[in-house]
């Protein structure tokens, strides 16, 4: 892998071409990221790069009015993070992923990465964890067909059979019944870049990419090509 960087979704909209044809992008704010650490084979066993991507403010340590409890604001930097972050002379990051890039060893300390690496008409793999659905049934989380509705039916959205009856005696593993949909990590391979605004660190993406808004999406260069 050459390149690859942290983004978060804007959003989709839709843009002309020259020739007038309307394309569906999803846009993504990508980058700046900065490098926090870089691994090593004689350090970590494997060569990899660290980023870090959006600022996030240190942990506060409050005291009650007693002056002895201490209360503690979980949502910052810890201070183990931050000595992290210092070692590399950068602010805390709320998000921090690892790439394995082919030229580990030329990146540096403190360096950015940032979406100007890609350029229109590159071939890209999007990760991200989808939208979470909750509990649903089989129709919706399997497409399972339904029941018939009218004369007397008691089947109407129900998952049917969940297999024999004396033999095998049990419902085999990998059932498709209804549960726990979505937030999942999902992976879409081979999404075509649109368009590259290097000035407003935006990455106009074909189609569209997994997760809700403002959720974090790894953009990978595409692993195969079609």
């Amino acid at each position: 892998m050459k390149k690859a960087i942290l983004a978060t979704k804007v959003g989709m909209t839709q843009i002309f071409g020259e020739d007038g044809t309307l394309t569906p992008v999803t846009v993504l704010q990508a980058g700046p990221c900065v490098v926090t650490q870089i691994k090593t084979v004689e350090n970590d066993g494997y060569e990899a790069v660290q980023v870090g991507f959006v600022d996030k403010k240190d942990r506060i340590v409050n005291k009650d009015k007693s002056g002895k409890k201490e209360i503690v604001h979980r949502h910052g930097v810890t201070k183990a993070e931050q000595g992290h972050f210092a070692k590399a002379g950068v602010s805390g990051k709320k998000f921090v992923r690892e790439f394995k890039f082919d030229n580990a060893g030329e990146y540096e300390l403190g360096q950015e990465i940032k979406v100007d690496v890609f350029a229109a008409g590159d071939k890209i793999d999007a990760t991200a964890i989808s939208k979470g659905k909750g509990f649903q049934g089989a129709i919706k989380r399997h497409n399972q067909h339904r029941g018939p509705m009218t004369h007397g039916s008691k089947f109407h959205r129900h998952a049917g059979s969940n297999g024999a009856a004396s033999d095998p005696s049990k419902v085999f593993k990998g059932k498709k019944m209804p549960g726990h949909m979505g937030s999942k990590k999902i992976t879409i391979q081979n999404l075509e870049v649109v368009r590259v605004d290097a000035e407003n660190n935006l990455l106009l993406v074909k189609g569209s990419v997994p997760g809700p808004k403002k959720s974090l999406v790894t953009i990978k260069e595409a692993v195969k090509s079609i």
